[in-house]
């Protein structure tokens, strides 16, 4: 029974609540008048506890702390239990060792139940709703044996990959059967193990506690085997430092040391334990057990069994960071990508924080190697690249990441700031495959590029220099195309500028009296041509003109010689920021309803410039503004049938 007053020292209670069979939750945020009041008072109500009786109205508890909530969940959960034949065998079998505190005395820890099988269960290990989930996650367990009981082969790894990969998925479309997944992995990779000499109590226990733990273990035979063996053994026991109490509120106790133990003939092979544990670190990345029990007892085994020398401590101890910043960043959308599993397939995660990497490229044609977990939002990513290559915060710079089109060669895709860098990786993987009806292009991998999607104008003084070159060479981007306004003159002198920064110093010296160094000189300058040069004033030349063309380039490059890099890039920004449009983003489209005040038919094709304060419309060819719109003046905006539809007042638009 739960009993609340209104003042510490009241005798008298003003409500009490049923905790017998009551749901226990952490829910996200409570909005009535009482949180809105503290909220008003800089108090958060973030952390919320709900109690859910079964003849009672809901009743929800603001607590201070992240401690204080878990301490808070931990005794709840524990008073909530149910009757002693509540839930699956499993589940009873947890909620008395939680009523032990975890004690690695009890004999509960050698019950078959919760040790690794060789068989298949015949009922599920979790409280399922309906017989034909029940059906899916026996199923699940065989996937499960499947994956662990075959040693890897790295020639024919994929047969893993797609294990793996189809029992997570399915996981993730039944929501009811990730406890489920997470309760046949601790049970698969809890070994046996057996005692030295028979059972041993450790007298410092008060008396208290020894007929508790009686009480709770009579049912119990005495098995031959228990799973709180030392991790030295192929990580079924404790951590280095010993072992610890499992509540929240008790992690960090010492407690009395566990009998002598050894390993049992009845464990299979180390490498099924390996795998086991494999499967589960990339479970614990894509979602946790709800039920606050099962959590718990997932905590547990994972404490239990981390250490530092054994492989499957190892994966163990990464499972307890994984599990920790899932519970921080929340869960994930889609399966782990191939890159994903084979990643935590083919070297231990435990010696890599971050044991994943992938590059990102520049469009100077540099590229960084970042690492990221399977937690990593898109905007936790950005902030190590940021600082790694010396760029302001992306909301300062306006820096994002792109990725490209598994399909469409020349599509690029922005990404939301907090997706799941794996989600995108796995929905990229997944959009390739569908691509191919089935078969996976295993040379193929997403490419991510670092790219300025939004230019202020206000924070221009504040520019590093790693983000002023890469603006040079986005803005260069848009002068080959044809997106950005300059005559032949003035695209030149760009060009030179950017052949300076591109290559360095053009020294017409060298290539004097020898000819294979005036053949590169003169390769660098056709180059120089092909990548600066806008696409349109090439077109159609003859042979003599596009000579005489790289000519005067090579004169105008020659002419920046002392120049260095940062000098380039001041002017080549200093040219091209006296556009007014400079840093905006521009599409082709074609006019649907006619500007008849603007003189502008229907069907007129034309820019659409989106800019930090506007939207204008460009005339194709010239490139002379037709119409500008502030974002005060537009009413709305969106798809209607297959096109983009832009609601302006009249009023206001200019």
């Amino acid at each position: 029974m739960f009993l609340y007053f209104k003042n510490p020292g009241d005798a008298n209670p003003v409500g009490q609540i049923n905790m017998r069979d009551a749901r226990v939750e952490e829910v996200d945020h409570v909005s009535d008048s009482d949180s809105e009041d503290r909220e008003g008072d800089g108090h958060s109500t973030e952390l919320t506890i709900g109690i859910f009786p079964t003849h009672q109205g809901p009743t929800y508890l603001l607590m201070p702390s992240k401690q204080e909530k878990d301490s808070w969940m931990y005794h709840l959960t524990v008073v909530s239990g149910g009757g002693p034949n509540a839930g699956t065998q499993y589940e009873q079998l947890v909620q008395k060792l939680m009523e032990t505190d975890g004690d690695p005395n009890c004999v509960l820890w050698r019950h078959p139940h919760l040790l690794h099988s060789k068989e298949s269960i015949a009922s599920p290990l979790t409280t399922l709703s309906s017989e034909a989930i029940q059906i899916e996650a026996i199923k699940l367990f065989k996937s499960c044996q499947l994956f662990i009981s075959v040693a890897l082969d790295s020639a024919g790894i994929d047969y893993h990959v797609v294990l793996a990969q189809n029992a997570l998925q399915q996981c993730l479309d039944m929501p009811e059967l990730q406890a489920e997944l997470m309760c046949a992995l601790v049970k698969q990779t809890s070994r046996h193990t057996q005692h030295k000499i028979g059972v041993q109590v450790n007298r410092t226990i008060t008396k208290f506690k020894h007929s508790r733990q009686l009480l709770l273990c009579a049912t119990q035979s005495l098995f031959a085997c228990d799973s709180s063996s030392s991790s030295g053994n192929g990580g079924g026991g404790s951590s280095a430092g010993g072992m610890q109490r499992g509540s929240p509120t008790s992690l960090q106790v010492t407690p009395p040391p566990a009998p002598p133990l050894l390993d049992c003939k009845t464990n299979p092979p180390t490498f099924v334990f390996v795998q086991g544990w494999q499967l589960l670190a990339l479970a614990v990345s894509l979602f946790i057990p709800r039920n606050n029990r099962l959590l718990w007892y997932l905590k547990l085994h994972l404490h239990r069994n981390a250490d530092s020398k054994s492989e499957c401590g190892k994966y163990a101890a990464y499972c307890q960071r994984a599990l920790e910043r899932t519970l921080q960043n929340g869960g994930r959308e889609a399966k782990p990508s191939r890159m994903e599993v084979l990643s935590i397939l083919l070297k231990n995660p435990y010696h890599h924080s971050l044991p994943h990497a992938i590059p990102v490229h520049m469009l100077n044609g540099a590229y960084q190697v970042i690492s990221f977990d399977g937690s990593t939002t898109i905007e936790e990513f950005l902030s190590t690249l940021n600082q790694e290559i010396g760029s302001r915060d992306s909301a300062q710079s306006g820096f994002t990441l792109f990725s490209d089109d598994p399909i469409e060669k020349d599509l690029e895709h922005f990404i939301e700031l907090q997706a799941k860098l794996c989600d995108v990786i796995s929905k990229w993987e997944t959009a390739l495959r569908e691509k191919g009806s089935g078969k996976f292009e295993n040379t193929r991998v997403i490419q991510l590029t670092y790219k300025n999607r939004l230019y202020w104008r206000h924070s221009a003084k504040m520019e590093t220099d790693r983000e002023r070159l890469l603006l040079c060479y986005q803005v260069n981007q848009q002068v080959i195309h044809g997106r950005f306004p300059l005559n032949k003159e003035l695209a030149l002198e760009l060009a030179a500028l950017m052949a300076q920064i591109d290559f360095g110093e053009y020294n017409a010296d060298k290539g004097r009296g020898s000819g294979g160094v005036a053949g590169s000189l003169h390769h660098l300058v056709l180059q120089a041509l092909d990548k600066f040069y806008p696409y349109r004033y090439k077109d159609g030349l003859t042979p003599d003109q596009l000579r005489e063309l790289q000519e005067r380039l090579q004169e105008k490059w020659a002419t920046l010689k002392g120049r260095s890099l940062l000098d380039c890039v001041r002017i080549y920004l200093t040219c091209t920021r006296k556009w007014p449009h400079f840093g905006a983003s521009l599409f082709q489209a074609q006019l649907h309803s006619p500007l008849p005040w603007a003189g502008v038919e229907l069907g007129t094709m034309l820019w659409l410039v989106v800019n930090e304060d506007s939207v204008t419309l460009l005339e194709l060819a010239s490139m002379q503004a037709i119409a500008k719109y502030p974002y005060s003046a537009i009413v709305t905006f969106g798809g209607c049938q297959d096109d983009f539809m832009l609601v302006v007042s009249a009023e206001e638009g200019a």
